[in-house]
């Protein structure tokens, strides 16, 4: 049989997901009946759904006119990056998915740029073209003038383009021509990407990916290149620093529909998964035991943010969450490190405490909601850049932003990020809107998001991605205004906030439980307050006129997960319990701030 291995490159939500949901369905290996309604298949964990971006790549496959398919999914985000280089590796050729609408953007830049230098050949499908004021030849033009800038070669320039909506199940060479199905995308798969010509010779596979399952432990997936893989087989394996290891291979998979299929052997070309190796890293290679060929081996992105992380030791420890000691997360945490391969965590000197390293914000706080939905207990510091000294300099990680936001509003996205020390670096109108583009310390990028959707109530769309080390910007400002911090334990009184409101916004609703030391809103001043919301009202048989009116409260500020880390400064936590997040001073005594403060 004839294989092809296709990589699908797309920004977050331009139909990515669902169009290889239809690719599924042509080759017959789904059943509408068999599917819950509106999901999607590829998605298939919670936070996937939630927030419609893929964060693990997956690997799918459709039987189509006696030829197999492999369709790997990369994620769209920079912060996954990790994930991305090494997914290219198993791949022929890349499919680039682009929304009539929006064009091409930055994220999907990214897995391009990588796609290109690697020398894969690019199939553009430019989706959503029953989209409203959508504008498909020009877009067409727009990938043409990317790839010219991101280095393509003749024949990289020379793609085909086929058009269409996934949503409605058809593809198209001509975009005024709707078709009924999906079939010409998947015929011009298999006439553009020509079968990868075999080499003869020994078994050659490296590990590009991996999975974990609690039953046979870590399983290695990668392409192999040539030679062939059986049950029971011994081989060699190439570890990244040229050692080789004696092992056994016990089950082999591969990728049929959405299933893995166990089988006995594998044929040169496919992409499978191999279970029975011990200890092997992403980049090892599988070799014949007689005589072992290693591939070469691959780089993974660099972590760049740093994140402290502790167990919950609040008043309200235990409550809510099952895993809240630190043999508990400890033992989470290296198990993450299994199939999370951006990812570093470090002990520190201090019992209960961790380091963990990673991409960027979005890819730690994966992390911290996945350990939440299980039921763990946690708090974690600010989110702090990795800096690294490069010839004898101070250097951080520098990305590259785009704002996208209404035309009017533009002033006050360069303002906001000029005073973070970025600079901008284009600026370009489109339909009402302003598409701006920076170069910005990474440090800066953290509460950006929170305070721009604050300042054009919910329009700014905001996408970064990692370019390099640079040497340091200088001071940024934080959070000007300072917290509004509880004096006791308890309940908050309604009476009592509605005191306390001209002194600043509240982040707990009335009634809510409360401790000492905990962040329950924010200061309208610079400078911390503490104030007191359990204090009831004084009674007495006297009525004054008007003393009892309604109470008007404020409704509170509510954060989600990232809006709290990009939130917090050095001296905060957040608290993460199943049920809550609560920003809390990492020392909760007033006296005890105070003594540190002088000292």
């Amino acid at each position: 049989m004839e294989i092809r291995n296709i990589a699908i490159i797309a920004h977050v939500d331009h139909g990515k997901t669902t169009l290889v949901d239809k690719m599924i369905e042509a080759g017959n290996f789904i059943n509408e009946r068999d599917r819950p309604t509106g999901e999607l298949i590829m998605d298939n964990n919670d936070l996937e759904r939630e927030r419609g971006i893929t964060i693990v790549s997956k690997n799918v496959s459709v039987t189509y006119k006696g030829t197999k398919i492999n369709i790997i999914d990369t994620p769209g985000h920079a912060d996954f990056g990790g994930e991305v280089e090494r997914v290219l590796n198993m791949a022929d050729g890349v499919c680039l998915l682009v929304d009539a609408f929006e064009g091409p953007m930055p994220q999907t830049r990214f897995v391009l740029g990588k796609a290109l230098s690697m020398g894969l050949r690019p199939l553009v499908v430019i989706n959503k073209v029953d989209k409203q004021n959508c504008t498909p030849d020009e877009v067409q033009e727009k990938v043409f003038d990317l790839m010219f800038e991101l280095d393509a070669t003749e024949e990289q320039l020379d793609f085909p383009t086929i058009y269409g909506s996934a949503k409605n199940g058809w593809m198209s060479e001509d975009w005024k021509k709707p078709q009924d199905n999906i079939t010409p995308l998947l015929d011009r798969i298999l006439a553009y990407f020509p079968p990868k010509t075999i080499e003869e010779g020994n078994t050659q596979m490296l590990i590009t990916s991996l999975d974990f399952s609690s039953y046979v432990g870590r399983i290695a997936i990668g392409r192999l290149t040539r030679g062939n893989v059986k049950e029971n087989q011994p081989i060699l394996l190439a570890k990244r620093d040229g050692t080789l290891e004696k092992h056994r291979i016990k089950e082999i998979f591969v990728f049929e529909g959405i299933e893995r299929v166990k089988v006995s052997s594998v044929q040169a070309g496919d992409i499978c998964a191999v279970t029975g190796l011990e200890g092997f890293e992403i980049g090892d290679s599988i070799c014949d035991v007689e005589n072992p060929d290693p591939l070469p081996t691959i780089q993974l992105d660099e972590p760049t943010m740093s994140m402290l992380f502790t167990i919950n030791d609040s008043p309200f420890f235990g409550k809510e969450g099952k895993f809240v000691t630190s043999r508990h997360i400890q033992e989470r945490l290296f198990k993450e490190l299994e199939k999370n391969l951006a990812l570093r965590v470090i002990e520190t000197d201090k019992a209960d405490r961790w380091m963990v390293y990673g991409r960027g914000v979005l890819h730690l706080s994966v992390l911290i909601e996945t350990m939440r939905r299980e039921g763990y207990e946690i708090q974690v510091g600010q989110p702090q850049v990795i800096v690294k000294e490069i010839d004898g300099a101070k250097c951080e990680p520098v990305e590259e932003l785009t704002i996208d936001l209404p035309e009017e509003l533009s002033g006050t996205a360069v303002e906001a990020v000029t005073i973070r020390k970025g600079e901008m670096t284009n600026m370009e109108p489109k339909g009402g809107r302003m598409i701006i583009q920076f170069m910005i310390p990474s440090r800066g990028i953290i509460g950006l998001r929170s305070y721009l959707l604050t300042q054009t109530a919910g329009e700014a769309i905001m996408t970064h991605r990692y370019l390099e080390y640079q040497p340091m910007k200088g001071e940024i400002p934080g959070r000007q205004n300072g917290s509004l911090i509880s004096l006791e334990q308890g309940s908050a009184i309604p009476y009592s906030l509605n005191n306390l409101q001209e002194r600043g916004r509240f982040f707990i609703h009335p009634n809510e439980d409360i401790y000492e030391g905990q962040v329950i809103g924010e200061n309208s001043r610079a400078g911390d307050l503490c104030v007191n919301v359990t204090k009831t009202k004084k009674l007495t048989n006297m009525r004054a006129s008007g003393s009892d009116d309604k109470v008007r409260i404020a409704p509170p500020k509510v954060f989600s997960l990232e809006e709290c880390l990009e939130y917090i400064q050095d001296d905060e936590y957040v608290e993460v319990t199943p049920k809550n997040f609560r920003i809390r001073k990492v020392l909760l005594k007033e006296t005890d701030r105070k003594r540190s403060g002088k000292a």
